[in-house]
């Protein structure tokens, strides 16, 4: 983040927490999805399941957020269409 931000370079990333620090954007699973999921595999280990014979599962939740703040300092001009996609914009 430092290097990006020194060297005025875009920065995308893949957790939200990046973004919150000053990346530009960043793409990837909504946590709050997976704590769920994991809930569900907990509660049926409890019940006596194998995790062995649990299935491997993907996720399936995922988050778009942009730093508006980031792209102003970097003089760049988000498409209004990917702002409108965005589940959050930080201002």
């Amino acid at each position: 983040m430092a290097f990006a931000a020194e060297h005025r370079l875009p920065f995308a990333a893949n957790n939200r927490e990046s973004v919150e620090e000053g990346g530009l954007m960043s793409y990837g699973i909504k946590a709050s999805g997976l704590f769920s999921d994991l809930a569900i595999y907990v509660d049926q280990i409890l019940k006596g399941a194998k995790a062995s014979d649990l299935p491997i599962q993907r996720p399936t939740r995922f988050e778009l957020i942009v730093n508006g703040r980031t792209a102003n300092t970097l003089g760049l001009t988000i498409p209004p269409t990917l702002l409108a996609t965005a589940d959050e914009v930080i201002e």
